[in-house]
């Protein structure tokens, strides 16, 4: 089938078949189910001789769906497109890079920008980023996203709310609730995800925003920097933090030691939270996070500095920092995350899928007992820098990537 088409009316669907969604030569023809013996999906040679911590800890088996799906490309129309956010009445909220905001309909049909959302500095990779909404959105209609802020000393990650106008045209009572502090004059790594927890209070993500001098403040509980945050919907503290009540830790940290963190999701059984972060050149991570836990960033890493020398000591493992699940070398720029709990492909619930940037796919991980025990590469035909994934409320999988596309991933 050609990977060049023309959309009909708004949406095209253009694949119905899973074989026909997976372009790994390995797995090209066969189905597999999560104790598949297929060949590794990564073919390329690491950029590093490290070794894994454990089996399976990265290159593991390939799986392959068996069940017949549709792939719907149902805009083309987005603007450098960044978060995604499914509403209760099948709609979605999904940010642009550059500061808008704006309504999809099922069909793909965009809305008008969508007003009064304060200024974002969209030089680098910062931008208007993350977006969820309030678990009582139906009644309270309130909105949470992140972006990159000015500050005076240069920019942070920060955390804005606001109520959605009855007519869907504004934003109302917008409040900026928490910046991630120190400001850095960069331009690179400010995470960022939002999602909201079991308990009502929200999870972000920052970054550690890249430089060398910036780093070891993931390292450093009095910076906001690298790290993954808990606060309410207000913006203080969650209650029950790990690091509540000490005077050497900022209360509003959850765990610290990550490098660029633009993927989290909940596991739908567990309620266990999982994120995805970028490494350097190799080591990107899939991490299961625990309260107060030292993810190593930058002592521990499984990646190299992009012009190929060795990060810090060059070790991988050391006592009280945590090991990914699951890791890639060469990199694939893990971005947006979301677990598949619909019923519609029974052989997905459950699974992790990653959208991927450099690597031009969504990863499909199949996770047993917190490891994953295969993998599988979706729409590798698409030459698309997929940015973010999230299950829609009609349990199929919907997917936004840089070049402005929304895609829908369905049952057949």
């Amino acid at each position: 089938m050609t990977n060049t088409f023309k959309l009909l009316g708004v949406a095209s669907t253009f694949m119905v078949l899973a074989t026909s969604c997976n372009s790994s030569p390995s797995t090209d023809g066969q189905n597999a189910g999560a104790d598949s013996t297929l060949a590794p999906v990564e073919t390329n040679a690491p950029n590093s001789d490290y070794q894994p911590a454990f089996a399976g800890q990265t290159r593991v088996g390939g799986v392959k769906t068996a069940t017949d799906y549709a792939v719907t490309i149902l805009s083309e129309a987005l603007e450098s497109p960044w978060g995604i956010a499914a509403l209760p009445d099948g709609r979605f909220l999904v940010t642009e890079k550059a500061g808008t905001m704006r309504i999809v309909a099922p069909d793909g049909a965009l809305g008008e920008a969508i007003g009064g959302l304060p200024k974002v500095n969209a030089d680098g990779q910062g931008g208007l980023l993350g977006v969820t909404i309030d678990p009582g959105f139906e009644s309270n209609r309130m909105v949470y996203w992140t972006f990159s802020d000015n500050t005076s000393n240069g920019t942070v990650t920060a955390v804005g709310k606001g109520k959605l106008s009855a007519d869907e045209r504004t934003m109302e009572n917008v409040q900026v609730i928490y910046r991630a502090s120190p400001a850095y004059d960069g331009r690179l790594h400010y995470g960022s995800r939002i999602l909201f927890d079991g308990t009502g209070n929200i999870i972000l993500s920052t970054g550690e925003r890249s430089d060398l001098e910036t780093r070891p403040q993931a390292q450093d509980l009095k910076s906001g920097l690298g790290k993954v945050i808990r606060i309410t919907k207000d913006g203080n503290p969650a209650p029950g933090n790990p690091f509540e009540g000490r005077a050497d830790a900022r209360p509003e940290i959850y765990s610290y030691g990550h490098r660029n963190v633009q993927g989290l999701a909940i596991h739908p059984e567990t309620g266990d939270l999982w994120e995805a972060e970028f490494g350097p050149r190799g080591g990107d991570e899939i991490n299961r996070i625990e309260a107060g836990k030292n993810y190593g960033w930058p002592t521990i890493t499984y990646g190299i500095e992009y012009s190929g020398k060795k990060i810090g000591d060059s070790i991988q493992q050391q006592e009280g920092m945590e090991q990914p699940v699951y890791y890639y070398d060469p990199s694939i720029s893990p971005s947006g995350i979301t677990f598949y709990a619909g019923n519609a492909i029974p052989e997905w619930q459950n699974n992790l899928f990653v959208a991927s940037l450099s690597g031009t796919h969504i990863a499909r991980l199949v996770i047993e007992n917190n490891k994953v025990v295969g993998e599988e590469r979706l729409l590798a035909d698409q030459g698309q820098r997929f940015r973010a994934i999230i299950e829609g409320v009609d349990g199929a999988l919907y997917a936004i990537t840089d070049g402005g596309r929304l895609y829908r991933i369905g049952k057949k």
